[in-house]
């Protein structure tokens, strides 16, 4: 049985997408998404700013790369991965990504 791993999120892109491919040929883009949450707080207004990492593949990522660039507004629907690794002293590291279907 699959759990449920889906994500809708709508921001700006922090940095022009960058194109490339997998060592069998798979276009695959990557670009960083700021998505804010505006609120009020004691009568103030306050902004609250979010950065993800966004990872797109194959025919998807070869449209972002042609038509989005930094400041655009994008609405990414997706699911959530985690990296996993370790650095040269043998720490561990994760990170979690957007991985965009849509």
């Amino acid at each position: 049985m699959n759990n449920l791993n889906s994500i809708l999120i709508e921001g700006n892109l922090t940095k022009d997408p960058k194109l490339s491919e997998t060592p069998k040929g798979t276009p695959v883009c990557t670009f960083g998404l700021a998505s804010h949450r505006y609120y009020k707080q004691d009568d103030e207004p306050q902004n609250e700013v979010s950065f993800f990492d966004v990872e797109v593949w194959a025919k998807l990522a070869t449209t972002c790369s042609e038509y989005l660039s930094k400041g655009r507004v994008v609405r990414v629907v997706g699911r959530l991965k985690q990296d996993r690794w370790s650095d040269k002293e043998g720490n561990p590291k994760s990170r979690i990504k957007i991985v965009a279907e849509h």
